[in-house]
């Protein structure tokens, strides 16, 4: 029987034709800013040479993938990740190139944290005798790592994990050991089935005193958390070593191919150098314990990974916005009210949608900056660390990686989930690619430091810049938080009672410093809070997020102001380019600033009467933006390949993908089922029925 279906096509205009049309349309060169914003370190030029090899690969496809059981999603997963070694072996990939074709094929892979928290932490955290061993197994793939710090009864306050590490200075060994439930490692990721060694955490315990005798209870003082290079499977049988207990958690919201894992020991026996010892040490012969120049340098790796995130958050949302903004150009509902038997309006052309959509094309952008400047400041932290041992920008680091890694994760996460309900039915559909983007970045949030707690951190940080401040407020020098804080308490005390406010609606500079003022201004709050008045912590925690928001939401802003200052003066950018550019800085500050009323009111930055005029200038600005919307995305260079979506397709063919997904591609429309309730059988002509198919769980 024919299929009558295979004639017809979607009702004029269509998707493709509204799509060319709009991109005739719009002055920018997207080549020019797509090379402007990722081919800068030839990202763009590596991907064009890696997606086509993907391509061929029929392991690689992803049509049907959402169908899958979440087993064989991670037996495809690993299957895929071992095609990648393979594949970067055979084409002499670098570490840079095997990154990108992982992020092409968007699968949180069971070999993920080898290259980043591994490696990363034994890069960091090892001595060089260590490092000799060690990287090379791991550069060769003989070994394969997870970073196993989180527990199921502590996340974010590392010093609170349980795990112990017991020195036995008779036969120089640590012993692991789980004294309880809650010290079972926990959502470590490749543990669960694939590592065969593991970065431990541990509390470090050394004997208080030598016993006087065998019958005398050894006392121990913890030295707090220690990382120690663990194997934890054997390398022929793959089996969990003698003395530990180890798997994968289950089912989560995403990250189907990826094994989260528990481990618990029960006083596992390790050797002296399974400590990694680059800062800390313990003296093998004595039982000494070295004590690194500053303790914050073991968290140097979640710092790493906190940085990688704060980078990765742009081309997260940049596929978000990509689908919406192509979609919904091409998806048209009602006519105008105002005009009499017109077309149907493009739902973008609706301010409604508008209003929730182009505020993240600009969001994109400013999370573009800010992720340069975090990569900037940790990379010069680096450094300094290791060619010099200057430790005087870790707490600087550790903060603002802190607040942006929490700041950045919300606006992307929040951000997908928008741009799925600006989407309306289709949003909800397996066909707008945003299903798995938006369950396995559901994890950012909470991972590596649950966003609302780690900003805790940013807030100690700003009280205690500020107390320094107060302390040598006639001083000069410093680094640029105490010069920019004496400078405000400076003002502050010749201040009579009048404020200048910052004229936000006519000058780009003064945006930007009415978002410093408000932060600063809520730090020296904090700081009369805690220092001054003696507040307990728990009283300021509410008032310690919304202050890292603001030093946070201040970096997204001056970091877009100062790159937009920098590339249009040595002209990486063209005029063009450059106006539409700022009008996505100022649609991204003002929104943000609408959002923020309150304070920046409250904390005298901007002036009520200003802060009214927001919304008309917020229109104003999405209207301009709003002929440029498809030509903006377009320069993220995100393909098809990767967005994966019916909705988000470059050529506009939403409809017909739609259609062809569901009458074709759908495993379920090719099975008959039996619906009379009389008759246990689920499925025609096979006797099956609900518990056969409980019972191959």
């Amino acid at each position: 029987m024919s299929d009558f279906t295979e004639n017809l096509r979607p009702c004029q205009p269509d998707g493709a034709s509204t799509l060319m049309l709009e991109r005739s349309q719009s002055s920018l060169p997207v080549e020019e800013l797509a090379n402007y914003l990722l081919n800068q370190d030839g990202f763009l030029d590596r991907q064009k040479i890696i997606l086509p090899i993907l391509e061929k690969e029929a392991l690689l496809s992803k049509t049907g993938q959402q169908n899958l059981s979440r087993p064989d999603r991670f037996k495809l997963g690993l299957a895929r990740a071992k095609l990648l070694r393979r594949l970067a072996d055979q084409h002499g990939w670098s570490n840079e190139d095997y990154r990108i074709a992982q992020y092409l094929v968007d699968e949180m892979s069971p070999f993920a944290l080898q290259m980043d928290m591994f490696l990363t932490t034994v890069r960091q955290q090892a001595s060089d005798e260590q490092q000799k061993q060690w990287i090379p197994l791991i550069d060769s793939w003989k070994i394969i790592g997870a970073y196993a710090q989180t527990e199921l009864g502590h996340g974010s306050n590392v010093r609170g994990l349980e795990l112990q590490a017991k020195w036995d200075p008779r036969t120089k060994e640590f012993i692991l050991h789980s004294p309880t439930l809650t010290a079972s490692k926990w959502w470590n990721g490749s543990l669960g089935r694939t590592a065969n060694y593991a970065i431990v955490v541990a509390q470090l315990l050394l004997p208080k005193r030598s016993p006087a005798s065998q019958s005398q209870e050894t006392e121990y003082i913890s030295y707090g958390p220690h990382p120690f290079m663990v194997q934890v499977r054997d390398l022929e049988t793959h089996q969990p070593l003698q003395g530990i207990v180890i798997g994968d958690i289950g089912p989560k919201y995403g990250y189907m191919s990826m094994d989260n894992g528990y481990m618990l020991f029960d006083n596992f026996r390790v050797p002296h150098s399974t400590l990694l010892a680059r800062y800390a040490s313990v003296d093998p012969d004595t039982g000494a314990y070295a004590k690194p120049k500053e303790p914050a340098v073991v968290y140097g790796s979640l710092t790493a990974t906190r940085a990688r995130i704060v980078s990765h958050a742009r081309l997260v949302l940049a596929r978000a916005i990509t689908v919406a903004v192509r979609y919904s150009v091409i998806r048209r509902q009602f006519p105008d009210r105002d005009s009499s038997g017109g077309p149907e309006l493009q739902i973008l052309d609706y301010p409604t949608v508008q209003i929730r959509i182009l505020p993240l094309v600009a969001t994109t952008f400013a999370l573009h900056y800010a992720g340069a400047a975090m990569q900037q400041v940790y990379d010069s932290a680096r450094e300094n660390i290791e060619q010099r041992e200057d430790f005087s920008d870790l707490a600087h680091m550790h903060s603002m990686s802190s607040g942006l890694k929490s700041l950045c994760t919300t606006l992307a996460a929040d951000g997908i989930e928008v741009c799925r309900r600006a989407l309306g039915g289709h949003g909800f559909g397996g066909g707008s690619g945003l299903v798995q983007l938006n369950n396995d970045y559901l994890s950012k949030p909470t991972v590596e430091g649950d966003n609302w707690m780690i900003t805790q951190q940013v807030a100690l940080h700003a009280i205690k810049k500020m107390a320094a401040a107060v302390k040598s407020i006639n001083k000069s020098g410093g680094d640029k938080t105490e010069i920019r804080y004496r400078e405000y308490l400076r003002e502050k005390q010749l201040s009579s009672g009048g404020q200048r406010y910052y004229d936000v609606l006519t000058s780009d500079s003064a945006i930007a410093e009415a978002f410093e003022r408000r932060a600063i201004s809520l730090a020296y709050h904090a700081y009369e809070l805690r220092i001054v008045k003696k507040t307990p912590w728990t009283k300021i925690m509410i008032l310690s997020y919304r202050l890292s928001r603001a030093l946070s939401q201040s970096i997204l802003v001056s970091a877009f102001h100062e790159a937009l200052q920098r590339d249009t003066t040595e002209c990486k950018i063209s005029p063009v380019t450059s106006v539409i550019l700022r009008d996505l800085y100022r649609l991204f500050a003002f929104y943000t600033m609408d959002n923020e009323a309150y304070e920046f009111l409250n904390t005298e930055a901007v002036s009520q009467e200003q802060l009214q005029a927001l919304p008309d200038k917020i229109q104003t600005l999405m209207e301009r933006i709003r002929p440029h919307a498809v030509s903006i995305v377009d320069a993220w260079m995100i393909p098809d390949y990767l967005l994966d979506s019916a909705l988000g397709r470059y050529d506009g063919r939403v409809y017909e993908d739609l259609f062809h997904q569901a009458h074709r591609l759908n495993p379920l429309n090719r099975i008959t089922f039996n619906v009379n309730y009389h008759d246990e059988e689920i499925t025609k002509g096979t006797g099956d029925n609900g518990l056969s198919i409980l019972a191959k769980l």
